[in-house]
């Protein structure tokens, strides 16, 4: 895998059948993809991280931070859900890894460190470019930030950071995650100025063993955080606020339980949802059963649940029903869980129901901020000695300020998904521009449609996303030259 140098600036273009924008986890998984079907093909990865297949998501380097599902549903294989822990069965017995065996359950149950995810990740991609290669295709990755993008009937034109311009057939917005913590805004508090990353383990052995951090959200990026500060020695009290107070709770391994969905197509409102799955859940539970056991059942009908939605029922859902979906769904490992159950329990982490608004005045080098509890009218005053915003993900791409997203919309060629999460594209992925005119050489996957499925983030609709898109971008290409031949 070859690398621009950052900094060099030409007045030339570069030609490339395929430009990825990002590198993370969709990027490597739709560049392997690629790398795979028959034909020849020049695809040019733009992501100014060092190494691909990593991303937001798996550049942690901490042990304890590990993905928040088993290896037996984090396969980047769409034909092969076993391809995770067939990995992790090499890779563990050939000396990798010896914490796996403090976790005492199966290779298939283990949840992995999410920097050995990124390993594992960049080995298929590898290993795809081994097989693209009898071909005669080639992936590259250009280490650097796209800061703008044009269209036009034959081409898509890039312009970086580093003053390279890229030229391709098309390309695909596989922008990832932008994590609160770490993305700009475009009308920002502050807060991001004044708080320290959550994946920062370095920067909290920094702070008084004993002083009080404050933490905005309850969410998995909480999880992260108080992981960071566990390994970072800290000792003393965790104040943790969100709107709801509510935890996540710990994902275990529940048995098969009957795919109620499939069996009543009938089922299409959030409240015929919630309703049901809460008789499910009674019945589970009269069984002696996990109550996640039916909960689970749902994961595969979210995407048609939500795209044939109304934007009322949408609407509905994330008032209604997100916060409590996020805490029962998007589930804790159980390490993680163990040790967030453990500081609560002993009263160093309490969790409190209210709403963060805006930094405070502070002296003494403290960070203040202003709260209002959940039920109260006024606001208070609360002080630690470090601030972590754990807000999780910014789907809005109108809130993201960097300068693809910014130009995309300026120009006219997105538009925002549905309840501005994310942008609007086909069920093919074609970006749909301001007037809703899908987009013949624009595509995106991944995080960006969390508007169209809702849940558009997890591994495995990465990688069924990849597989879709990649064959029909082969097919467009094909297209391309028949119409020119």
């Amino acid at each position: 895998m070859s690398e621009t140098p950052s900094g060099q600036v030409t007045d030339a273009i570069r030609h490339a059948d395929i430009l990825i924008i990002g590198g993370g986890l969709s990027g490597a998984m739709l560049a392997a993809q690629l790398l795979r079907l028959p034909g020849k093909r020049q695809v040019l990865v733009i992501e100014p991280r060092a190494e691909l297949g990593r991303g937001e998501a798996y550049s942690a380097v901490e042990l304890g931070h590990t993905l928040n599902g088993n290896a037996a549903r984090m396969s980047v294989d769409p034909d092969n859900a076993d391809d995770l822990t067939q990995w992790l069965t090499d890779y563990i017995g050939a000396g990798g890894w010896p914490e796996s065996d403090e976790q005492h359950v199966p290779i298939s149950e283990l949840f992995p460190p999410r920097g050995i995810f990124g390993l594992y990740v960049q080995q298929r991609l590898a290993e795809a470019q081994t097989v693209g290669a009898l071909n005669g295709s080639t992936v590259e990755h250009v280490r650097a930030e796209v800061v703008d993008l044009q269209t036009d009937a034959d081409s898509v034109r890039l312009t970086l950071n580093d003053g390279q311009r890229l030229q391709g057939a098309f390309a695909v917005l596989a922008t990832g995650m932008f994590a609160a913590a770490r993305t700009p805004q475009t009308e920002s508090s502050g807060l991001n100025a004044a708080a320290l990353d959550p994946w920062d383990v370095a920067a909290m052995r920094q702070l008084d063993p004993y002083s009080t951090v404050l933490i905005i959200g309850s969410g998995l990026t909480m999880v992260d955080a108080v992981v960071s500060l566990e390994q970072a020695g800290h000792r003393g009290p965790i104040e943790v606020f969100s709107r709801h107070g509510l935890l996540p709770h710990v994902r275990r391994q529940p048995p098969a339980w009957v795919d109620f969905l499939a069996e009543d197509p009938s089922i299409r409102t959030p409240r015929q949802l919630v309703r049901e799955l809460r008789r499910h859940c009674r019945d589970a539970i009269a069984q002696g059963i996990d109550w996640q056991a039916p909960l689970d059942t749902v994961r595969a009908h979210i995407g048609r649940l939500w795209s044939q939605a109304s934007d009322a029922q949408r609407r509905q859902f994330v008032r209604h029903v997100r916060p409590w979906w996020e805490s029962h769904h998007h589930r804790s490992p159980p390490l993680s869980a163990e040790l967030v159950a453990r500081l609560h329990g002993e009263g160093r982490l309490r969790i409190q129901a209210a709403s963060f608004k805006g930094l405070a005045p502070s002296k003494g080098g403290e960070v203040s901020i202003r709260i209002r509890r959940r039920g109260e009218v006024q606001t208070v005053v609360v002080s630690g000695a470090a601030l972590i915003n754990s807000s999780g993900i910014e789907y809005d791409w109108r809130r993201v300020a960097r300068p693809l997203p910014q130009q995309l919309l300026a120009r006219g060629l997105i538009r925002p998904g549905p309840l501005a999460l994310g942008i609007a594209a086909q069920v093919d992925g074609a970006v749909l521009d301001a007037e809703g005119r899908a987009a013949s050489r624009l595509f995106a996957m991944g995080p960006p449609l969390r508007g169209m499925w809702w849940e558009s983030t997890a591994v495995t609709d990465v990688a069924s996303q990849a597989k879709a898109l990649a064959a029909r971008l082969a097919n467009n290409a094909v297209a391309s030259e028949l119409a020119r031949a």
